[in-house]
């Protein structure tokens, strides 16, 4: 059920053919983008409206010269400690930092016009994970006062961090009310069902719940309020500082540390930050795009650039890709670039309407989003995360957020990337000679064979440093084609390389291609991830688990076949809508077999799969059964309501459908199923008496039809050998009551 047949037409045409979509998903991306903007400027100890400012710009300005489809530019959490950083080296002047800002633009644009998009790839991703994880301790540092209503003269982020806790006696009760409440939304939003309350977006509850607060304990003027024999000030400079005229808010830049080293040390640590962040976040909403568009990295660094530009002239801050945002738009069902621009234009209109509410929001309610997100970028699923990866992973994080936290972001970055190297040498047993001859001469080299399809061969060591001249070996291969890459030549491959080809392979799949990854049986990781870091040791004894016993036994009393090791071949399941914008990571430990009496072959498999990206990733692991069909049955959408509603509420009806297709026969099925499909005429008559009686009778999670096959969710874990027996039942007992030998 691949949406690529139907791609949405690029520039005017699909500004025509979406502009309901598109326009629909952008008042939801600016309902999220306002608070966001707010508090990322707060937070940056900027003007508030500088926040605003800078999130129209990425909309309005960005859209019209950026590569990508489905992102969302403007200001990002990310960038928050670099502004800081910034401004105590450039004496606390903004517009100093303006003038960075400006510049470091500039040169982003030229990094787009030279094609140096790609040398983003350089940074391992465990060392941009590390470095987000330290600007959330960062925020998360600064911005607890602001939700206690204390202060901290703290010199470094691990003393104001330490203060939070110090201070805990001093907090201001009728501040920290308002971010209490503020963070219990934001945390307990998902699991509120009702369509009311789902309709705002967390963030803009969060300011919307703080506004009974503001004006009943009179945040707008200074006074005293006595609680448990203590007295508590409260008043104006509670309150976010937004002028009457927002026009007033634009300042320009002052050029007049151009020539200082602090100047550039600014310059040099925005570009770095902003540039990687926002094509890594580039790549992470292309995985989600379910129309399996690619970005134009190099287009994208040069719109960014251009805003940059034009925010820092006119007083906002550094431009980005923002994978929050650009979750929510896809999301919200976006089609084309324009709901980007759609969405800077909402936040015109919502300053121009709301400016005398802007006014009233407190500082507490901003620092509440700003905890969330500060805990979220240092969170221990962040930490776990990385350590599923691989024990090195974690590794390589936790010292890039050490370093970072006692130095800066620059040092952290060259002292992750150092510690990075220098465990791959080890690992590799190479001295420092050898280890950078086996990256740069290994001999790595593509063949092109004469029944058309392409063999690479990987030798040496193969680790982020040879990430550029491996997209380059790759570019010799079209789109489209079968491709088998070797890599049993190999000492050493890490994860930024396995990402790489992964990408690789994700794109030709989505050609009509077919990729390979073998050579890697001698190999050894510390993790079964299937992006760990692996290293050579000859031939090794298969581990396998109880489980993994159970079903090699059970495979063979009935017949079928049991792959235990990790399968690259699952381009198939993303022909299923479900995972139209939830990335695959790994499939392993698959059955297979045939149900004789309904002529259907059938597959149930281990599957480990992301919801959304980088701030917004959650990882989920599964069994799930696909069941080919012997005759093609109309395609939809089963799922029982109130169940699964992490997952599932996010789902989206297939294309063209009218939502929820009800029986007023059986209204007991359409009480408790929600189906939905493309050809509603067709499921009705699909759906006899006996099959909705069979549903009825069963419960089942989740089941997709892409018109040749089934697959059915039956578990949000990693299904026991008994279910698993369940699930084959279930399917079973499901083909007979859908009469498919009829069909047939």
């Amino acid at each position: 059920m691949n949406n690529n047949s139907t791609i949405p037409a690029n520039g005017l045409k699909g500004l025509k053919e979406n502009w309901r979509s598109d326009l629909s998903a952008a008042i939801s991306v600016s309902l999220v983008a306002l608070p966001l903007a707010l508090g990322i400027a707060v937070a940056s100890e900027v003007a508030p409206m500088a926040g605003i400012l800078s999130a129209i710009i990425g909309g309005v300005v960005t859209t019209f010269f950026r590569g990508g489809h489905l992102a969302i530019n403007g200001p990002a959490a990310g960038l928050i400690a670099v502004i800081l950083g910034g401004l105590v080296a450039l004496e606390g002047n903004i517009n100093y930092v303006l003038a960075a800002i400006v510049i470091s633009g500039g040169i982003q644009v030229i990094l787009g016009f030279l094609k140096m998009g790609r040398f983003a790839k350089m940074l391992p991703s465990s060392v941009l994970h590390g470095i987000l994880a330290a600007i959330g301790v960062i925020i998360f540092a600064k911005q607890a006062h602001f939700a206690l209503g204390t202060t901290s003269d703290a010199d470094t982020t691990i003393g104001t961090l330490l203060d939070v806790f110090y201070k805990l006696p001093e907090a201001n009760p009728f501040v920290f009310s308002v971010a209490l409440v503020g963070i219990l939304v934001l945390v307990f939003y998902k699991k509120i069902k009702r369509k009311f309350i789902r309709i705002i977006p967390a963030p803009m509850w969060v300011l919307l719940l703080a506004l009974p607060f503001v004006f009943g304990f009179d945040f707008f003027t200074e006074h005293s309020i006595s609680l448990f024999g203590n007295t508590y000030v409260v008043g104006p400079e509670l309150l976010i500082d937004i002028p009457d005229n927002p026009l007033d808010s634009i300042m320009h830049p002052d050029f007049g540390m151009v020539a200082t080293f602090p100047f550039w040390l600014t310059v040099l640590s925005i570009t770095m930050i902003a540039s990687v962040e926002t094509l890594a976040s580039a790549r992470a909403v292309d995985k989600l795009d379910p129309y399996k568009r690619t970005t134009n990295l190099n287009k994208d660094l040069v719109g960014v650039g251009l805003s940059t530009m034009v925010s820092g002239a006119l007083g906002g801050l550094p431009i980005i890709t923002v994978i929050v945002r650009s979750t929510v738009n896809v999301n919200s069902n976006a089609k084309t670039k324009w709901s980007n621009l759609y969405h800077g234009i909402f936040l015109i209109l919502f300053v121009l309407i709301l400016a005398p509410v802007l006014k009233s929001v407190p500082l507490a309610a901003l620092a509440a989003i700003l905890v969330h997100t500060g805990f979220k970028l240092a969170s221990p699923k962040v930490f776990k995360h990385a350590y599923d990866q691989g024990v090195e992973q974690l590794l390589f994080l936790s010292s890039t957020l050490i370093i970072t936290l006692f130095t800066d972001l620059l040092y952290g970055i060259v002292g992750g990337i150092l510690v990075t190297l220098i465990l791959h040498m080890l690992l590799a047993k190479a001295g420092f000679l050898r280890f950078f001859k086996m990256i740069y001469r290994s001999g790595s080299k593509v063949y092109h064979l004469e029944n058309g399809t392409y063999d690479v061969k990987l030798k040496g060591i193969a680790n982020f440093l040879y990430a550029l001249k491996l997209d380059k070996l790759l570019m010799e291969i079209p789109n489209g084609s079968t491709v088998n890459i070797d890599m049993s030549q190999t000492r050493l491959v890490d994860l930024s390389i396995m990402e790489s080809l992964i990408e690789f392979k994700r794109i030709q799949d989505n050609d009509g291609g077919d990729v390979k990854l073998t050579g890697l049986d001698q190999h050894v990781a510390s993790s079964s991830h299937n992006r760990a870091l692996k290293i050579v040791t000859g031939r090794i004894k298969k581990r396998i688990t109880e489980r993994q016993i159970r079903l090699q036994k059970l495979a063979i009393t009935n017949g079928w076949s049991f792959e235990p090791e990790v399968d690259w071949n699952t381009s198939y399941l993303r022909n299923f809508r479900f995972f139209d914008s939830r990335p695959i990571e790994m499939k392993s430990n698959s059955l297979k077999g045939l149900d004789i009496e309904n002529n259907a072959h059938w597959e149930i498999a281990d599957i480990v799969f992301d919801e959304g990206a980088m701030l917004a990733l959650e990882v989920y692991q599964t069994t799930v059964q696909v069941v080919r069909l012997p005759a093609p049955v109309p395609r939809f959408i089963i799922d029982k309501e109130g169940l699964f509603d992490k997952i599932f509420n996010k789902v989206k009806v297939l294309s063209g459908s009218n939502g929820d297709i009800n029986f007023k026969k059986h209204a007991g099925f359409s009480g408790k199923f929600l189906l939905s499909g493309d050809n509603e005429e067709a499921i009705r008559e699909f759906f006899t008496d006996d099959l909705i009686r069979f549903l009825e009778e069963n419960e089942i999670h989740h089941i997709e039809s892409n018109g040749e096959a089934l697959m059915i969710f039956k578990y949000l874990h990693i299904a026991r050998t008994d279910e698993v027996k369940n699930m084959l039942s279930f399917a079973h007992n499901l083909l007979k009551h859908m009469k498919l030998k009829e069909l047939s």
